[in-house]
């Protein structure tokens, strides 16, 4: 049976499924380390930053990484965020040119208002096998990629964050 969305998994085997698919991953960037030359866990990327975080997303449209900025305070997020537009030239370098998608001021009701930078791969499907490969490399180049500007820039965030 093809797979095209969780409707049509029950419960159980949508776990099974995802815990399929994050395990595979996390195996897959097994052999990459930090730009630091430290192990990481890439699902869960060390921010070092309490409220920032990198979140990867895959479903039956698209995969994407995430930056989300989501302090309580409204100044402190907007501080960083005008700190991220003056870095977006060096960030968008080391995303291999991808600029992403800036969006100020997102809203969920579970978390509130919080700023996100996204890079998205469309057209994939993660329940396609098919589509596995080409989500892996795209997580794993903006992975890298991400890893290489926060070594070098998570000190001035750091610094904003205190």
């Amino acid at each position: 049976m093809l797979i095209t969305s969780s409707s049509m998994l029950t419960k159980d085997e949508r776990k099974a499924y995802n815990t399929e698919f994050w395990e595979d991953f996390r195996k897959f960037m097994r052999p990459y380390p930090s730009e630091s030359g430290k192990r990481v866990n890439w699902l869960n990327y060390p921010t070092n930053i309490r409220y920032l975080y990198v979140r990867l997303d895959a479903n039956n449209k698209f995969a994407a990484l995430n930056f989300d900025i989501q302090p309580k305070d409204e100044g402190i997020r907007s501080i960083i965020w005008e700190q991220m537009e003056e870095l977006k030239t060096v960030l968008t370098a080391s995303m291999g040119g991808d600029g992403g998608e800036w969006l100020k001021d997102e809203y969920y009701p579970s978390t509130g208002h919080f700023s996100r930078i996204q890079w998205k791969l469309e057209q994939v499907n993660y329940f396609k096998p098919e589509d596995k490969e080409k989500i892996f490399f795209f997580f794993k180049n903006k992975l890298l990629g991400f890893d290489d500007f926060y070594s070098n820039f998570s000190e001035i965030l750091i610094l904003l964050a205190k």
